[in-house]
């Protein structure tokens, strides 16, 4: 916030789901209800921060746009089925209004990769406001080099940054500049940035006509999602979030484009998700065939082959956007974190984990595409063979879970239920597709000695349902996923206890859900209800014949996003705030899946296929 002569003023960090997500399809920013983006990192999602006031305090760069004096909004929206955001504040007996929005896909264009644009329009009256541009790079919070003209420049080194206007403002970093906006003359600002490359200054005008353009085709995206989807704005809003989260040069989805925002304020459960998990890609592939986008659908298994070139027939826990091996996890020094929560990490040390879930994931995704009228090219079902047998030859010894506990190994429950899934789709992929009879025996073997053995050794008698790890009192919520699997008949009561188990055990109350029960990871502190684990409630709720249950539910877990339809991983059960990074995939993933169950599920509806993905 700005004082009355432009000044910076000290502010409280902004709540976690007081941000809305502004996208480009290879960077993306976090912007408050007061016009302060707080969080960007370039030259993409995983790359340096340039704004990171959220994490790095008022040092680390911002850049607010908004009116002078405080004030609330009155109205904060995305305009609909696009991905332009719109903030509206009435101030001095007048209204100001702030549309953003990234430009998306710039590949093929004479473009930066990264323009953003900002405009101010002033209605009733004129409206004080204020500029405040203020980047920074890196660690350590380098200020820029600047020069004029056009516009202005700032230079990083292999960062550049160039920043113009219309009307022309005379911005200089980190000094506020007060302006008047007068209504029928908006202020238009355009930053452009450039990473090793030649900078390109983008004319304000040039620029907004190319968001114009880009709401025009995020319009005709939306609209060829399917209609018959229950729900149906929300999932369209998750779909949309779930591309901005990804990296288009590859096709990766990024798990979150932020680090470090806890899961347990104040507390050490702070991470680095700005990479891709080949789980959450495979995800993907499901959601966006089951909702009629196949095109993306298609460009996440392509870049899950890629990805996996260099390690396969092991598949990594998670990988950078291009696949590469993620960076080493360190802590970024004097960095004080999102409300005192410390450390800030970059980099992530589960990626050195066994995740035998992850095999299941892919296997289950490859099968759904092969389902709706596909077939895998030779290399894909190559690697689909190589990774079969991985989980042929290693089922029996444990991993790290879905959870990613930074433990002991163990022989989770969910992890043998996706190795089976792995195993059992591609047998599935192999009646269609050249498959060796010895192959086939051995998968098929294994198939049925890791299902005995999990029904043996991970199912709880007393208590009707499967349980954590083999022999453990414990539940986990992953295993809610059990009912669309095959693992289990149709109607299957061990199935429909697992769901009650869980359901009862795991309760963080109403519709949340714990995904394990707290204190039972060996971290200190305490952890938020996990969002994914609610919708995947739901589903099993519809595939377990209780789908009025589930329709409640879903309603309920609605009402738990942010005004601007957005979720977090994590939410605080005593309070409602919204945890952890932001917004979170798998979150709007597990939520279009849920809403895919109940159209599937619903009276009338022939011939719909259990889950997939």
């Amino acid at each position: 916030m700005a004082d009355r002569d432009g000044s910076r003023a000290p502010r409280e960090p902004a709540p976690i789901a007081d941000h809305g997500l502004i996208g480009g399809t290879r960077t993306a920013v976090l912007v408050t209800g007061d016009g302060t983006i707080d969080w960007c990192c370039l030259p993409g999602f995983d790359g340096t921060p340039v704004f990171g006031a959220l994490l790095g305090g008022p040092g680390a760069g911002r850049f607010r746009m908004g009116p002078l004096d405080p004030a609330a909004p009155v109205a904060r929206r995305y305009r609909e089925n696009t991905a332009t955001l719109e903030t509206t504040w009435a101030t001095g007996g007048g209204r100001l209004v702030l549309a953003e929005a990234m430009v998306a896909e710039v590949a093929g264009r004479l473009l930066p990769a990264t323009v953003l644009v900002r405009r101010l329009s002033a209605e009733d009256a004129p409206v004080t406001a204020v500029v405040d541009f203020d980047p920074r790079w890196g660690e350590h919070h380098r200020r820029p080099r600047t020069r004029r003209g056009p516009g202005l420049v700032c230079d990083f080194g292999r960062l550049a940054l160039s920043l113009g206007s219309d009307p022309p403002l005379e911005i200089t970093p980190a000094r506020p500049a007060t302006i008047t906006v007068e209504p029928g003359r908006p202020v238009t600002v355009v930053l452009a940035a450039a990473y090793g490359e030649p900078l390109i200054h983008v004319v304000p005008s040039t620029a907004w006509d190319l968001v114009s353009a880009d709401e025009a085709r995020w319009q005709e995206w939306a609209g060829a999602v399917h209609r018959d989807l229950p729900f149906r704005p929300a999932v369209v809003r998750s779909l949309l979030t779930l591309r901005l989260l990804t990296y288009s040069p590859s096709g990766a989805p990024v798990a979150a484009p932020t680090t470090s925002l806890p899961e347990d304020p104040g507390g050490v459960r702070n991470w680095d998700y700005r990479y891709t998990w080949p789980r959450d890609a495979s995800i993907g592939v499901a959601t966006f065939l089951g909702t009629g986008r196949p095109a993306e659908a298609e460009r996440f298994l392509g870049w899950l082959l890629h990805a996996s070139r260099l390690d396969r027939p092991r598949l990594p826990a998670l990988l950078t956007l291009m696949g590469c091996r993620v960076p080493t996890e360190r802590t970024l020094d004097g960095w004080p974190g999102y409300a005192a929560s410390h450390p800030v990490r970059v980099g992530n040390a589960a990626a050195g984990q066994h995740q035998l879930d992850g095999y299941g994931w892919v296997l289950d995704a490859a099968w759904a595409y092969v389902r709706a009228g596909h077939r895998l090219n030779s290399e894909t079902w190559r690697a689909m063979r190589g990774f079969t047998d991985q989980v042929a030859r290693q089922w029996q010894d444990p991993d790290a879970g879905i959870w990613e506990i930074r433990g002991d190994a163990a022989h989770h429950v969910h992890s043998k239920l996706m190795g089976w899934l792995a195993l059992d789709r591609a047998l599935r992929i192999g009646e269609g597709h050249r498959l060796g009879e010895a192959q086939r025996r051995r998968w098929l073997t294994a198939r049925e000695e890791l299902a005995a053995e999990v029904r043996d050794r991970g199912f709880d008698p007393v208590r009707h349902s499967y349980t954590r790890t083999y022999g453990s009192d414990d539940l986990d919520a992953a295993l809610l996923l059990l009912p669309g699997l095959g693992f289990e008949a149709d109607g299957s009561s061990r199935a429909r206890g697992t769901v009650d188990a869980v359901r009862a055990e795991l309760s963080a109350g109403g519709p949340l859900l714990y995904r394990y029960p707290p204190g039972r990871d060996g971290l200190p502190g305490g952890e938020g209800a996990f969002l994914p684990c609610s919708f995947w409630l739901v589903e099993a709720l519809a595939r377990t014949g209780r789908r009025g249950e589930a329709l409640e539910l879903f309603e309920e877990l609605l009402g738990l996003a942010t005004p601007l339809g957005l979720y977090g991983e994590e939410l605080d059960p005593a309070t409602g705030a919204h945890l952890g990074n932001f917004p979170q995939a798998l979150t709007h993933s597990a939520l279009v899946q849920a809403a895919l169950a109940l159209r599937d599920t619903a009276p009338g509806t022939p011939g719909r296929p259990q889950r997939t993905g």
